[in-house]
């Protein structure tokens, strides 16, 4: 069985997804939920941080799927016609868009099942 992902590409993948993972979290709004912090409990409350634990979650899986796509559009261009590598690259890119596809419906759930609850619970 080949070998696809050696140490040295494992570790340069980590660094990479340690170093882009910030700037996507950052990238990324509240979920809409920016009107839970103005309920004068302080930012100290339960709220926030579930907002925080999501967008970070979200941006990291986000992240590889992103890195899967581009790994299967590598192994496409590098496959010089080889239909055993086009196929593993098609397969790579469709787990990717199928990743992205449900990272994006998780995130629509998200936004709409917290709001409900911030309108159904304030006046």
């Amino acid at each position: 069985m080949k070998k696809y992902f050696t140490k040295k590409s494992i570790i340069s993948l980590a660094i990479v997804v340690l170093l882009v993972v910030p700037m996507v979290v950052g990238a990324q709004n509240s979920l809409g939920l920016d009107k839970i912090t103005n309920t004068g409990l302080g930012e100290a409350g339960l709220q926030p941080a579930v907002i925080q634990i999501i967008n970070v979650l979200l941006g990291f899986l986000a992240t590889i799927a992103i890195v899967i796509v581009l790994l299967g559009g590598f192994k496409w261009m590098t496959a010089g016609g080889n239909e055993d590598k086009v196929g593993e690259a098609k397969k790579l890119l469709g787990a990717g868009v199928i990743g992205l596809v449900i990272i994006l419906a998780a995130y629509a759930i998200t936004v709409f099942v917290i709001e409900q609850l911030y309108n159904a619970t304030t006046l």
